[in-house]
Parts: C-alpha cells; sequence; structure tokens
C-alpha cells in the first residue's frame, strides 16, 4: 500500500537529453513509495491535443506532432491509470480518451493525469522538452511549484549511446549535424550541448530550492546515498525499505515491452532489461579523437568548458592531479 502525501506537491522532471540514464533513474524514483513513475508522456511539445495526434508534415516539421511510437507512452500512462492495466483492448480504450480530449490544452490532460495519480508526486523524463526553450516553460507555466533535477551523463558516454542506436538517428532528427567542413558530418555532442544549454538557461529562472544537478554516472556509482539525497530534498521518506524499493525499478508497470499497439513509451533497450546492477562507471576522457567522426576531430571547445563545468575532468589534469 503507497503512503499518502499530507501536502500534494507538483511533478518531478528529470531534465536531459536522450541516452542520460534516464528511463532507469526515472523508473528507480517512481518505485519510492509516494512517487509515481510515469513513462514519456511528451504532452508538453505542444499546446493542444489536436497537435500531438496531427497527420500534417508542418507540424512533424516542427517537432509538435508525435509519430505513432512517440505516442505510445501517454496511451499506457492512460490505460494503466483508468483501467488497471495495459492490453490490447486497455490501449484502444486510451486511444478513445486521448480522441475524447483532442480540442484540450495538453496542460489541462497532463492536469488531469496528476490529479489520477494524486496523492502520489508523478515522476516524468521525456527527453523532447528539453529540446526546445518553449517545451520547458510549458513545465514551469503549468506546474509552479514543479521540482527538476538536471541529469547529466558525460558527453563521450551519452554520445556513443546515441550513435549506437538506429545508426545515430536521434542526432539526425534534431539536426545534431557539423556542416562546418567540406562534407556534413552526423556529430550528438552539438545537441548535448545544445540541450544541456536550453536546461541551464530555463533552470536560471526557477527557485534554487526547486532543482538539483546531479550526474548520472555519480548517482549509479553511490545510489543508496543520491536517493536519499533527492527524497530528502523532495521532503519525503529515506527509511531503508523506501530506499529498497526504489531498487527495484523492475516493478515499475512500463518497465516491460507493451501490448502490440503500444509496445514502448521508454527507452527500447531499458525495456528489454529494466533490473539495476550496482556497479562502477568510470569516467571517460575529453580528450583524442572521437569515434563517430571520420575526420579525426575531438570535442568542440564548448563541449569541453561545459562539461568541465558538470565537474568532468579532462584527461591531463586528472593525471596532474593524481601526479
Amino acid at each position: 500500500m503507497r503512503q499518502q502525501l499530507t501536502d500534494q506537491p507538483g511533478p518531478l522532471f528529470l531534465l536531459a537529453p536522450p541516452r542520460s540514464f534516464t528511463s532507469l533513474i526515472n523508473a528507480m524514483l517512481g518505485q519510492h513509495p509516494q512517487m509515481y513513475g510515469l513513462p514519456e508522456l511528451q504532452l508538453f511539445v505542444a499546446e493542444r491535443v489536436a497537435q500531438l495526434w496531427s497527420n500534417d508534415k508542418q507540424s512533424f516539421d516542427k517537432g509538435v506532432a508525435l509519430d505513432p511510437i512517440r505516442r505510445h507512452g501517454l496511451l499506457r500512462a492512460v490505460a494503466q491509470l483508468f483501467t488497471g492495466e495495459q492490453t490490447i483492448e486497455s490501449i484502444n480504450m486510451a486511444r478513445h480518451w486521448v480522441a475524447a480530449r483532442i480540442d484540450s490544452s495538453t496542460p489541462d490532460v497532463y492536469r488531469e493525469l496528476v490529479e489520477r495519480i494524486s496523492p502520489l508526486m508523478p515522476v516524468e523524463k521525456s527527453p523532447s522538452y528539453v529540446s526546445k526553450p518553449e517545451f520547458l516553460q510549458r513545465l514551469i507555466e503549468t506546474f509552479p511549484n514543479a521540482r527538476f533535477i538536471h541529469l547529466i551523463r558525460h558527453p563521450m558516454g551519452q554520445c556513443k549511446s546515441v550513435m549506437n542506436m538506429r545508426n545515430g538517428m536521434f542526432a539526425l532528427l534534431v539536426d545534431s549535424v557539423d556542416y562546418s567542413g567540406e562534407k556534413a558530418i552526423l556529430d550528438p555532442q552539438i545537441a548535448w550541448h545544445d540541450f544541456h544549454l536550453n536546461i541551464i538557461d530555463f533552470l536560471d529562472q526557477v527557485p534554487d530550492e526547486q532543482w538539483l544537478r546531479i550526474r548520472g554516472e555519480d548517482f549509479l556509482n553511490d545510489t543508496d546515498a543520491y536517493l536519499r539525497r533527492v527524497c530528502d530534498w523532495l521532503g519525503l521518506r529515506t527509511d531503508e525499505d523506501a530506499i529498497e524499493q526504489m531498487k527495484h525499478p523492475e516493478n515499475s508497470p512500463y518497465a516491460s515491452i507493451g501490448p502490440v499497439n503500444a509496445l514502448f513509451g521508454n527507452d527500447p533497450n531499458f525495456l528489454r532489461n529494466p533490473i539495476f546492477r550496482q556497479g562502477s562507471i568510470r569516467m571517460p576522457s575529453l580528450e583524442g579523437p572521437l569515434p563517430w567522426r571520420p575526420d579525426g576531430m575531438g570535442f568542440f571547445p564548448e563541449v569541453i568548458e561545459m562539461a568541465r563545468g558538470f565537474g568532468y575532468p579532462v584527461e591531463n589534469e586528472t593525471r596532474r592531479a593524481a601526479s
């Protein structure tokens, strides 16, 4: 039985580019007895539901309309929250639920889901929210008391992971392309930098007490300490039972492949293997050529500067400190 909150807080949003440990950490936090981990709803990329469900090419080009796969998270959440299960039939019901709200604003639909989850604190992490400042602005305008975790992954690890998924298709979709040379080169470090810059600029307008910045490697290397830190910041339980529940993200109703008419709603790799395994993640170097660039170039200076600001050392700095 999940414990009820006495004062209903705003949602918790994880802000990060894709492939930044967001699926795992979102599911872990969502298993806290006082929280509810959602799949990727994608709602705040548009002002109205009709835009999300549009088949108009112009809406797709603006990054507002959702392709059918990116609708899966909302459909799975609606099916689970209103029928208690995710089946072909309940997903079909969820489609009717969305259709009945096709003229509604996305903030109104999100508030309806939050009311359904109440008194638990919703946790969500749609990476698309960080791709444009106006998407982020909708979060704070809809929920002025929302909390935010700026989740960071080293650019080498995050970019490699992006390039390993469908040959870097996500980088292509967000125009993360270097046009400075004779040939255009797909380079995910551009999106890594620009998305984090969007987050930094957004958080500058958010009160300090409403956000945390956490490196994903630190979280996963010292999980118990970071789980307690986050829960203490949120004013939630930090006892051993609560911490233990969060170390079982596989217990989330969204931590598996869904029914055939809504398979995803989260990173497919996570859905296939949602088990948390304590380990030790080593920090890669910020120096040297990048494996996805055929020209042998390394990270751009602005990427290195930003990564250093997040606490990631350049390799020769690490060697000097150790000598």
